[in-house]
């Protein structure tokens, strides 16, 4: 199993995961997903999130997790050693600049067209990037700033 499929999965089994309060970017996982790169409860987790996934698939399948050990989106796109792609793949992390420093993240489930079906932390079914839970989206491809590539 290759790095990226088994990011995906453990990304698949985290679905459902809740702040606890909501909109608090605290909660016994999502504070581990911080933990992972440094951070505490309070801080946007979308990354710490791509991150922790990437981990833990890493010691599982005993390869290397290439990411930054970074809680910023954009710092792992502009810093990261993997090869920055604009067609993605499934596995692939994505890219949103949204302007001012502000990003957010996920991992790409399945493609159908110009649609990317993903797994993102701290986001809602309203496509929020300051959401609470861990769930499934839609983004369309021309939206998205890039691509990595585990």
């Amino acid at each position: 199993m290759t790095l990226a499929q088994k990011t995906l999965e453990i990304a698949i089994a985290q679905i459902g995961v809740e702040e606890i309060p909501k909109y608090s970017n605290s909660g016994p996982e999502v504070e581990i997903y911080l933990k992972s790169v440094g951070l505490t409860k309070g801080y946007s987790w979308c990354m710490a999130f791509i991150y922790w996934c990437a981990q833990n698939a890493a010691l599982q399948t005993k390869l290397k997790n290439p990411l930054k050990k970074t809680g910023g989106v954009l710092d792992q796109y502009n810093s990261s050693p993997l090869l920055k792609q604009t067609m993605p793949q499934v596995g692939d992390i994505f890219i949103l600049d949204l302007g001012k420093g502000l990003g957010h993240t996920g991992l790409i489930e399945k493609i159908t067209g110009n649609i990317i079906h993903t797994i993102e932390g701290n986001t809602n079914d309203n496509g929020s990037r300051e959401g609470y839970k861990v769930c499934r989206r839609k983004r369309e491809i021309k939206a998205i700033k890039g691509f990595l590539r585990l």
